[in-house]
Parts: C-alpha cells; sequence; structure tokens
C-alpha cells in the first residue's frame, strides 16, 4: 500500500472588474486563468517532500511529475482536496493531454474534521494549532501570490516552505484523527495475511467490546489498540436458532 500525501498551491485568476463587491464578471474580462503554482507531496514513512513548482520547472514538467506520483498511489491523503487539489490537478491533467492517472482512494481530512467536530474554524492551521501539531508557515497574505506571479525569488522561497510545511502537517493531522475517519480504505485488504486487522491502520492488536445489537443481527465489536478505531465482525453472532426468533416491527 502507497500512501501519499498532498498539497497544491495555485494563482488567482486575472480579471478586469469595475468594483470590488457583487461583480459579474464575464469572459471577456478574463485576462488569465488561474493555474498551479507548485505543489508538495510525501509518501508515508518516507521523510522526503517532493516538490515542484513554477520557479524551479516548467508548467509541463510541474503537471507531469505529480501525474506520476498520483499514478503510482493506492491513497491520497489531503485537506479539501476532494473539491479543489484533485480537481485543479484534473484540469492541469487534461490540460497537457495526460490521461486519468490509475484510481486511488482519497482521505479527506477536512471532510472529518467538519463532520465529526465543531471546530471555532475548519481551516487547516486552526485545527492543527488547536490539536497541539503545529502551524502553517505565517506570510503576508495577497502579496505573497503577487511576488510569485512577477517572479520574486525571496516570495518564492516563502511560497515554498509554505507548501512543504502544509504537507509536513498533513501526516501528523491524519494520525490524530484516525480512529474518527468513517469509509477509510480497508487496511485488511492490503494485508496478505489471514487475520483480523484494524481496517484504519492495519494493527493486529485488537480487544474485543461487547456486541453491536442492530435490528435483527449482533455483532462482535472491537476497539484498536493502537490507533483507537471502534470496529466490528461482517458476521452475525446469532446462532441459526436464535435468527429464527427475532421478530422486526411491522411498518406503520
Amino acid at each position: 500500500m502507497r500512501m501519499l500525501y498532498l498539497d497544491i498551491e495555485t494563482f488567482p485568476n486575472v480579471c478586469f472588474t469595475w468594483g470590488l463587491f457583487n461583480q459579474n464578471i464575464g469572459l471577456d474580462s478574463i485576462v488569465e486563468s488561474g493555474t498551479t503554482a507548485c505543489w508538495a507531496a510525501r509518501w508515508e514513512g518516507d521523510k522526503k517532500v517532493h516538490y515542484a513548482g513554477l520557479n524551479e520547472n516548467t508548467e509541463a514538467e510541474m503537471v507531469l511529475q505529480i501525474w506520476q506520483l498520483l499514478d503510482e498511489a493506492d491513497i491520497v491523503v489531503h485537506y479539501n482536496g476532494r473539491k479543489f487539489d484533485i480537481p485543479i490537478l484534473n484540469k492541469e491533467f487534461i490540460k497537457f493531454g495526460l490521461q486519468p492517472p490509475t484510481p486511488y482512494q482519497q482521505i479527506d481530512l477536512l471532510e472529518t474534521a467538519r463532520r465529526q467536530f465543531r471546530f471555532v474554524s475548519n481551516k487547516l492551521d486552526y485545527v492543527a494549532q488547536f490539536l497541539g501539531l503545529g502551524s502553517k508557515v505565517q506570510h503576508k497574505g495577497m502579496k505573497l501570490w503577487v511576488g510569485c506571479m512577477e517572479g520574486n525569488p525571496r516570495d518564492w522561497k516563502i511560497m515554498k516552505k509554505y507548501n512543504i510545511q502544509d504537507v509536513h502537517l498533513l501526516p501528523k493531522l491524519y494520525k490524530k484523527l484516525l480512529p474518527w475517519i468513517n469509509n477509510h480504505p480497508n487496511m485488511a485488504l492490503y494485508n496478505g495475511e489471514d487475520v483480523e486487522v484494524c481496517t484504519n491502520c492495519g494493527s493486529e492488536h485488537l480487544v474485543k467490546k461487547g456486541m453491536e445489537h442492530l435490528a435483527t443481527q449482533s455483532y462482535q465489536r472491537y476497539k484498536c489498540m493502537d490507533c483507537g478505531t471502534n470496529l466490528k465482525g461482517r458476521t452475525t453472532a446469532l446462532t441459526i436458532e436464535k435468527r429464527k426468533t427475532i421478530l422486526t416491527q411491522s411498518k406503520l
């Protein structure tokens, strides 16, 4: 199993506009559409961070390199990547005539943050600091992006550091949120042994935690002692004789 942590930075659209509030910008007002500025990625278990950006690569080189990494990945972990990073990259792929990379599963940590908790803010910087995991690189805001678009080397140095720091935060946040992630890719499918393992982390260190009773079936519950994920068996714990005696309520 190959798990890739990914974050991208993009340049904004450049447009002509008559005002600042509630503008309806026509297509003929677009001077330049936004594009990927840079990306950073890191394989699980590897300290090396891969980076490519318009400060060091041509646009085609940058796009091809991230396509190659995604083509190798089984799982991609990101923050708001399902709605932002991945669609943006897909746009770049088709622009340069690349076919879709080999299918991979996605873990969007923003979705978990929104679904499972009520943080004051769901921005990566706030969530990471709230959980004591570190913070994003501080910068001067929009002026940083403008400076990079103008080719300022100092701004590009900060942008690269900013992008890479996000990829350093992702593994920490992933491991913190791991037992809370619903529909996590089942790690048992990547285990060649015929043993019970945690769906989220692959650990065999499981303990039984009573039964989970549904409307007509009961299942053995487990707890992963490594990551804390709650699990249940896939086959009923009821005998055939007991199942014959289970009734269900008629619908009104």
